[in-house]
């Protein structure tokens, strides 16, 4: 990997934080706290915001014919979702101490937080709650597969992906096969460092291949 492209990941790490950092401040005029990871809203604002949540007679008045009729479709892949969560989640905590990387922390990925918003009624509650944990979900199974494709198939493809993993602008070149036969390992050691070194990272010491 060339000294450029280092430079580039490290500049879009660079401006994620700064997004992120960005949002927490705009976050800080919607009057609200976090207390044991849950958002407490003051008396007020959890009034005011009641105040404006829509009836479910209303709500469903107010529905398509159309998205109601698909509404089943959409919380028939639950079970899909449940199963690759538990799927990935036995796979990591077998096959992880096997190469030396760190667990993936669920609770980082699956975030259901936005059911508790005063201003939603109990259809949209359910609806968050289900965005959360499906997205969250696919996010987490993405985290996991994009270590294991560092440790076992860190190449780029020859094509173009849409929305490649953050890990895939470090993987060698399509078709550099001297890169790959000398470099594979030190892309398995760089995931190990990496996991190691994050806050909360809990390296799990497995066996290295040779």
């Amino acid at each position: 990997m060339s000294d450029r492209t280092r430079e580039l990941v490290e500049r879009i790490r660079q401006l994620e934080e700064e997004l992120q950092q960005a949002l927490a401040e705009r976050s800080q005029g919607l009057d609200f706290d976090l207390e044991r990871l849950r958002v407490r809203f003051s008396d007020e604002v959890v009034a005011a915001q009641r105040r404006i949540r829509t009836g479910l007679g209303a709500y469903l008045r107010g529905a398509r014919l159309g998205v109601i009729v698909t509404a089943p479709v959409i919380y028939g892949v639950f079970p899909a979702l449940v199963l690759l969560d538990i799927s990935v989640t036995l796979y990591q905590w077998i096959c992880f101490p096997v190469y030396g990387i760190a667990r993936v922390r669920r609770a980082d990925h699956v975030v259901i937080d936005r059911h508790r918003l005063p201003y939603l009624n109990a259809i949209e509650r359910l609806n968050c709650a289900y965005c959360g944990y499906a997205n969250g979900v696919l996010a987490y199974a993405t985290e996991i597969a994009s270590r294991t494709e560092q440790f076992w198939c860190p190449i780029k493809h020859a094509r173009r992906l849409a929305q490649p993993h953050r890990r895939y602008p470090l993987f060698l070149d399509y078709g550099d096969g001297e890169a790959y036969r000398r470099e594979l390992e030190t892309m398995r050691e760089g995931i190990r460092q990496e996991e190691a070194s994050r806050p909360g990272a809990r390296p799990t010491g497995g066996q290295r291949d040779g």
